[in-house]
C-alpha cells in the first residue's frame, strides 16, 4: 500500500486556518471512529490524477501567505471574497425535495460563466445543516448565462449553509470557497452531534478513523475501509481521487475540502490536517466502490496542541442525512 501524504492548506493560515496534507496509504496512530450515513446516487468519474492538482481554499499546495484580513479566515465563512459573491436565488427552499438556483457574481455584479475544472468539476457545491446532521454533496448544472441549478432534498426545517468551492477561469484568479445561509421554513428542533462510536457503518461497509487532530500542529487522519471484515483494496476513483473529504467546524461551519493525491486504491485513505482552533469538527468522507458513492461521517474533538483525536458519531444509513446530487 502506498503511503503518499501531501500537504495542503488554506491560503491564509498558520494556526488560524486548516493546513492540510493528504495522501493515501497505511498510517499509524490512535484509532477512533464515527458515523456513516448515506443515500447516494451512482457516479462515474475519471481516473485519479497522479500529479497534485493546484487549487483553491483547502486544495492549493505551497500557498503563499496573504496578509489580508480575509486570508486569515478558513473558507466558507464569507458570502463575498476576492471580488466574487455567492448569490442564492432560492434562499428559502421548502422542506423535502426542491431545486436550488445560484450564481457566482464578479465585482461588477455580472454572473461568472467561465471556471477552471478542478477534481473533475468546475464548481463543488455542498449544503449542510447548521447542526451538522444533514450533509449534501451536490453536482449542479451550469446554464449558459452562469446560473447553476441542482435538485436537493432537505429533510427538515431549520438553518442550512451552502458552500461554493471554485476557481474562476479569469487570468490571475485564485480559488475561493464562499458560504451563504439557507433557511427552510417550519418548526425547527436542532439535534446534538452523534455519540462516540469506534467506526462508521454504511451499506455494509465499515470505516475506521484513526490518528490525531491538533490545533496548530499537523497530524495524520487515517480512514480504513472494510466490508465483512475484509479490507476494501479496490476503491474506485471519485472526483479524480480514491477519497474525498469535507470538514466543517461546529459552531461557525468553517469549511475544509481536500482530496487524497497519490496512492490507493485502498483500504486506507489518509489526510494530514491542522485544526485552526481547539473545538469540535465534523468530517465527511466520500468513497466509491462498485459504482456507488457512500459517505462516512465523524465528529472529532480537539482539546489542545498535543491532544489525540476522539471521533464520535452514529452508525446509521439514512438518505435523509447524507446524500449526493
Amino acid at each position: 500500500m502506498n503511503t503518499g501524504v501531501k500537504i495542503t492548506a488554506f491560503a491564509a493560515a498558520l494556526a488560524a486556518t486548516f493546513g492540510t496534507a493528504y495522501g493515501v496509504g497505511k498510517g499509524v496512530g490512535p484509532v477512533g471512529g464515527g458515523p456513516a450515513e448515506g443515500g447516494h446516487g451512482e457516479h462515474a468519474e475519471a481516473q485519479p490524477s497522479r500529479t497534485p492538482e493546484k487549487g483553491h481554499a483547502g486544495h492549493e499546495e505551497g500557498a503563499t501567505a496573504d496578509t489580508s484580513a480575509t486570508a486569515a479566515l478558513p473558507g466558507g465563512l464569507q458570502i463575498s471574497q476576492d471580488g466574487y459573491t455567492l448569490a442564492l436565488e432560492t434562499p428559502t427552499p421548502a422542506a423535502g425535495k426542491s431545486v436550488l438556483k445560484f450564481s457566482i457574481k464578479d465585482a461588477a455584479g455580472k454572473k461568472v460563466t467561465a471556471f477552471t475544472t478542478e477534481h473533475g468539476k468546475e464548481l463543488h457545491f455542498i449544503v449542510a445543516s447548521r447542526d451538522l446532521g444533514t450533509f449534501r454533496h451536490l453536482h449542479p448544472v451550469k446554464a449558459a448565462d452562469g446560473t447553476w441549478t441542482t435538485p436537493v432534498d432537505l429533510p427538515a426545517a431549520g438553518g442550512y449553509k451552502a458552500f461554493a468551492d471554485f476557481k474562476p477561469a479569469a487570468p490571475g484568479a485564485k480559488g475561493v470557497t464562499l458560504g451563504a445561509d439557507l433557511s427552510v421554513p417550519g418548526a425547527y428542533a436542532p439535534k446534538p452531534l452523534p455519540a462516540v462510536a469506534p467506526t462508521a457503518t454504511v451499506d455494509g461497509y465499515q470505516v475506521r478513523l484513526g490518528g490525531t487532530l491538533d490545533p496548530g500542529k499537523a497530524g495524520e487522519l487515517r480512514l480504513t475501509v472494510t466490508r465483512g471484515g475484509k479490507p476494501v483494496d479496490d476503491l474506485e476513483p471519485y472526483l479524480g481521487a480514491y477519497g474525498h473529504l469535507v470538514a466543517l467546524r461546529a459552531g461557525d461551519l468553517a469549511y475544509l475540502h481536500v482530496h487524497p493525491n497519490e496512492g490507493g486504491p485502498g483500504p486506507d485513505v489518509s489526510f494530514t490536517a491542522t485544526a485552526p482552533s481547539a473545538g469540535t469538527y465534523r468530517l465527511f468522507l466520500d468513497f466509491q466502490h462498485e459504482g456507488k458513492v457512500r459517505t462516512a461521517s465523524f465528529t472529532v474533538t480537539t482539546g489542545g496542541a498535543k491532544t489525540s483525536v476522539p471521533a464520535t458519531g452514529e452508525a446509521t444509513h439514512d438518505a435523509g442525512d447524507h446524500a449526493h446530487g
